[in-house]
């Protein structure tokens, strides 16, 4: 993600710093951060690092059945998570982690302490409520039958809807490709299904084309440059979980490229 080589330099430790991209790492001390599924492509990864001295941390904030087929369980040392991206409450400010080792998870509550002095009672009691409505659409039998109250499918149902619109509008406009994503078993919804990520990481294809985000806000298209992610500019990310008039004029200005 673009924010981690910004928050490791303006913290300025004299502990660590960022080294880019952990396949070209040298060295058996680091912290790896894995982010999967990936943003801004949805691709699952693996910890790439192996050694006594190092930790890693698996940012899961999108590894949920709507965005992306669950095929284990997650079991690592060190888990993130947030309710921005499991429900779409991002004004909560609220994440949560999974940490095997009592002492990491000590030194993350006193760090959240020293940091923001604590998590405002407000957005624990509304993350929990949140969480709970979830639970109850699976859990509860006298919810079970009544429609829309499953989020999960709700949720994977709008996304597919919406990423086969703009697999129309890519091949429509011959200008962009998007990541090929392979069918794979869910086994939360016992089905076989693409993921549907959200963000749209689309590359520019156009000879001469230099830089795909300023093109795009040409047509009036905010979008995220491949420079914030570390990759060349004839790339992009999308967003794919805005509202809805938002994604259809998306859609609309899209096809109208050429």
């Amino acid at each position: 993600m673009q924010s981690f080589p910004r928050i490791t330099d303006y913290l300025r430790s004299g502990l660590y710093r960022w080294s880019g991209d952990a396949s070209t790492f040298e060295g058996d001390a680091y912290i790896e951060v894995v982010c999967s599924p990936n943003n801004p492509d949805g691709s699952i990864r693996e910890a790439v690092l192996k050694s006594s001295n190092g930790k890693t941390i698996h940012d899961l904030a999108y590894y949920w059945p709507q965005y992306t087929p669950i095929t284990a369980a997650a079991d690592h040392d060190i888990m993130l998570f947030t309710v921005s991206k499991l429900s779409g409450h991002a004004g909560t400010r609220l994440g949560w982690a999974l940490v095997k080792d009592a002492e990491v998870a000590k030194k993350m509550v006193k760090f959240i302490e020293l940091n923001t002095i604590g998590v405002s009672k407000d957005s624990q009691l509304r993350a929990a409520t949140i969480l709970k409505a979830i639970s109850d659409g699976y859990e509860r039998p006298d919810l079970q039958t009544k429609p829309g109250l499953k989020m999960f499918e709700f949720g994977r149902r709008l996304l597919s809807m919406r990423w086969q619109k703009l697999r129309e509008a890519v091949k429509s406009s011959g200008i962009f490709t998007l990541p090929d994503i392979q069918s794979v078993h869910c086994k939360f919804t016992g089905e076989t299904t693409e993921a549907c990520p959200a963000f749209a990481w689309l590359k520019c294809e156009r000879e001469g084309m230099q830089d795909c985000a300023d093109f795009f806000k040409k047509h009036k298209i905010l979008t995220r440059g491949g420079g914030h992610f570390g990759v060349e500019s004839n790339y992009a990310r999308v967003s794919m979980v805005d509202r809805d008039e938002t994604f259809d004029l998306f859609i609309e200005r899209l096809m109208s490229l050429r």
